[in-house]
């Protein structure tokens, strides 16, 4: 991939916004606020400018053509004490012929100067001209009755002066109009939020998490098709169990005539291979109906147990069965959890290494968050690494090292990785370095 390929993927990438509904449709509202509030901030502004304009070219205006008509009635000797008296922010009178300049160009300064000079009118004889400089400024030249000269220094206002606190209220707006806009980006998305948690929860247990069918139309008829979704799936689950619970009734009869028939067979090699094909197809049809058991009929509840005691016991019964089982450890404390469901992944595990290895080790340790671990291992062939989760799956077989000779179903490490799932624990593989499998199982402190 070249670099132009990557930066047009980063582009794609920066126009696709963030990630979350939230987040964007937070940043769509926020921005279009924005936007309309510096559309409004600029009509206000641009009307306020204009209207101050009108009203300042005719205060100019009354304000010039008084301030004249008094200095030329008042005697020469006492005009220049009367000018600072006349003197406004926007303009001041000059005794004398002022600064000669250009002609004016500028908009506002041509208003300015049509103005002064109607207000004035033709009594005075009278010039006009820009005074070159940064800031836009203008002289009428007049001369007095007794032919004194006398220079309107005018520099036009643009716009009158911002408040201070207009500078500090325009971020303090940004802030509300942004929390105003994940308020209510929050209260919209919420519904999608809680429908989301809900599909989670729904696991392979099939606990329902009924949704309130109320609010706006829209998510009330989303709770409703939610929830009578979970009732179909619910159903159809039921159903299939019913049918492999009819399954696995029915088999019993063919299967104890096949039995019957193998016994009274006079060659006794096929008798025996029949028999095996026989015995493989009960453990089949065993495994299949506890493994959908796992899947939708888990009505163990968590109680509170003692772990040391458990395993302590599964471990003797192995030990009395002449097999070799060991454990080490101890959890030194009660745990809540499902007895059954953990008898049953731990005793799975145990089967699949006295099953590879001829014998099995467990260790056991509890931490200081609440956290439990169950370790199971093993001296066997291992598992490759490119296949540790793909075993979890039903009737997955390793056919170098995990065959039908075995006697196995495959469905012994995926019904553990069901009820650990169902038990909230993690349960996970790895081969260890010294050779050997080891599984090992999490149980999350109770929530």
């Amino acid at each position: 991939m070249d670099r132009t390929d990557g930066n047009r993927r980063n582009s794609r990438s920066w126009w696709r916004g963030p990630r979350t509904l939230f987040a964007r449709l937070t940043a769509i509202l926020f921005v279009a606020l924005v936007l309309a509030q510096a559309l409004s901030f600029w009509l206000t502004m641009t009307e306020r400018d204009a209207t101050m304009t009108d009203t300042m070219t005719g205060y100019v205006a009354r304000e010039v053509a008084i301030s004249v008509a008094l200095l030329d009635r008042l005697p020469a000797d006492q005009r220049a004490q009367w000018l600072p008296r006349l003197a406004r922010r926007s303009y001041d009178f000059i005794p004398g012929p002022g600064h000669s300049g250009v002609p004016l160009e500028a908009p506002l300064s041509a208003r300015f100067a049509r103005s002064i000079v109607d207000g004035i009118g033709t009594r005075y004889p009278h010039t006009v001209n820009a005074v070159p400089g940064e800031r836009e400024r203008l002289q009428v030249h007049l001369t007095l009755s007794d032919g004194s000269p006398l220079t309107i220094d005018v520099r036009p206002m643009t716009s009158a002066p911002l408040s201070p606190w207009l500078l500090l209220g325009l971020p303090l707006q940004l802030a509300a109009l942004l929390a105003c806009c994940g308020f209510a980006v929050r209260f919209v998305t919420r519904p999608l939020h809680v429908l989301a948690q809900a599909a989670e929860r729904l696991g392979p247990d099939l606990k329902p998490t009924r949704l309130r069918e109320d609010g706006p139309s829209e998510v009330a008829h989303a709770a409703r098709a939610f929830n009578a979704m979970q009732d179909r799936i619910a159903m159809v689950m039921a159903e299939r169990m019913q049918i492999l619970a009819a399954i696995s009734h029915d088999l019993q009869t063919p299967m104890t005539r096949l039995r019957l028939r193998i016994d009274i067979m006079d060659d006794e090699t096929q008798a025996a291979k029949l028999r095996r094909d026989v015995l493989e197809m009960e453990a089949l049809v065993k495994e299949g109906v506890a493994f959908a058991r796992t899947l939708y009929d888990q009505t163990e509840k968590p109680c509170r147990v003692d772990p040391d005691a458990l395993l302590d016991s599964l471990v003797c019964d192995y030990v009395d069965a002449g097999l070799n089982v060991s454990l080490q450890g101890r959890f030194n404390g009660p745990l809540t959890t499902r007895p059954q469901a953990l008898r049953r992944i731990v005793g799975n595990l145990v089967d699949n290494a006295l099953k590879f290895a001829g014998a099995a080790h467990i260790a056991v340790a509890a931490s200081h968050n609440g956290r439990a671990t169950v370790i199971v291992k093993d001296r066997g062939p291992g598992i490759p690494d490119d296949a540790l989760e793909a075993v979890f799956q039903p009737f997955h077989r390793l056919e170098a090292s995990r065959n039908r000779g075995t006697g196995g179903t495959g469905l012994g490490l995926a019904i553990a990785r069901q009820l650990a799932i169902s038990m909230d624990a993690t349960l996970t593989l790895r081969n260890r370095a010294a050779g050997g499998l080891e599984a090992r199982l999490i149980l999350d402190a109770p929530r």
